[in-house]
């Protein structure tokens, strides 16, 4: 696994930070995260183009490169308070579903062996079955339990007389062991699938879908809530998979099957935050960004800001804050209240 660079475009890092190569364990052995790109886009059901999302994640903002994004509410700076590399995208050919599957599952299971949490730029959610599978090597099969953001299932059994692609992760990763399925929480779901018999695949299984309609209904705090909580039982880490679809795509149109009636961007970003900062975060995944369907970078803007809101949630975790979301922006700050 020597260092690739990019599959597609410059060989940049996220956002400037330092490059590692993975064959070689001495450039991240002080690594607390590793990003990998996985630009793939063979288990497509409708629009491709995601095959461009690491690129685009990597490289979309209007600062400097400089490996520096300090959190406004966070007060941290999570690319330096803790030690992020790049190790470049992992070589996958969109013909080669198998073989894509394989390189990117031990290049996840490397970053994880390492100590480092790896956090994956997609790419089409089939790379979700490598990544969280990857993790689960690990730190141990039904062991990690998996929050995923989605409008779709992704719990197909075969689609074009296939096993693998992006509507179907989430089948193969319960049918193997490598997540229980009373630990596998889905937020956003909508839509017009799947069908009654995969849903009630999905009940014997035992796993917990948050409707939109239930998540407007309850409000998305005490999903959240009950989310976590339900994570948290009898495992040792929780991997967050996000799929971009998740928003409405008024506010994330560059994404391959757009479902209207989504999260908003703000309130992704909070959740993500939020969990990242309560949860022991193992491995993360941000999945379908097709920058050939965006319009002003804006779904590429918001992968990059997926990413940078987990990963200052988890630096804040390490430091030991107080979770105070209310918090005046300069409260104790040397400031004074003034009256006119």
């Amino acid at each position: 696994m020597s260092r690739y660079g990019a599959m597609f475009g410059p060989d940049i890092t996220f956002l400037g930070v330092d490059p590692c190569t993975l064959d070689e364990p001495e450039t991240y052995a002080d690594a607390d995260v590793v990003i990998v790109g996985a630009p793939f886009d063979g288990g497509v059901s409708h629009r491709p183009g995601t095959r461009f999302g690491p690129g685009a994640m990597r490289s979309t903002d209007y600062n400097a490169h400089d490996g520096s994004r300090p959190s406004l509410p966070l007060r941290v700076d999570a690319l330096r308070d803790l030690r992020v590399l790049d190790a470049g995208d992992v070589e996958m050919f969109a013909g080669d579903i198998e073989g894509s599957i394989k390189a990117i599952e031990e290049a996840v299971a490397t970053i994880a062996a390492s100590g480092a949490v790896p956090i994956v730029l997609g790419g089409d959610h089939t790379i979700a079955l490598p990544d969280i599978t990857g993790v689960a090597r690990h730190h141990g099969f039904g062991r990690v339990s998996v929050i995923h953001f989605d409008a779709h299932a992704d719990t197909a059994h075969i689609e074009f007389g296939h096993l693998h692609g992006h509507g179907q992760p989430m089948r193969r990763l319960l049918e193997s062991g490598a997540v229980r399925g009373d630990r596998f929480l889905q937020m956003g779901l909508r839509g017009y699938w799947p069908d009654g018999e995969t849903l009630d695949w999905m009940a014997d299984q035992d796993m917990r879908s948050y409707e939109m309609s239930e998540i407007v209904t309850r409000g998305l705090d005490e999903c959240v809530d009950e989310a976590m909580a339900i994570a948290l039982d009898e495992c040792d880490g929780v991997f967050l998979s996000v799929d971009v679809d998740v928003v409405d795509p008024g506010m994330a149109p560059g994404t391959g099957t757009p479902e209207p009636g989504g999260l908003t961007s703000r309130q992704l970003l909070d959740t993500v935050r939020r969990l990242a900062f309560h949860l022991p975060i193992v491995g993360v995944d941000v999945v379908e960004v097709s920058p050939p369907y965006d319009h002003a970078d804006i779904t590429a803007f918001l992968g990059n800001r997926i990413v940078l809101e987990a990963l200052s949630g988890m630096a804040s975790r390490r430091r030991g804050d107080a979770w105070e979301p209310a918090r005046p922006l300069l409260e104790g700050r040397g400031t004074r209240n003034r009256t006119s």
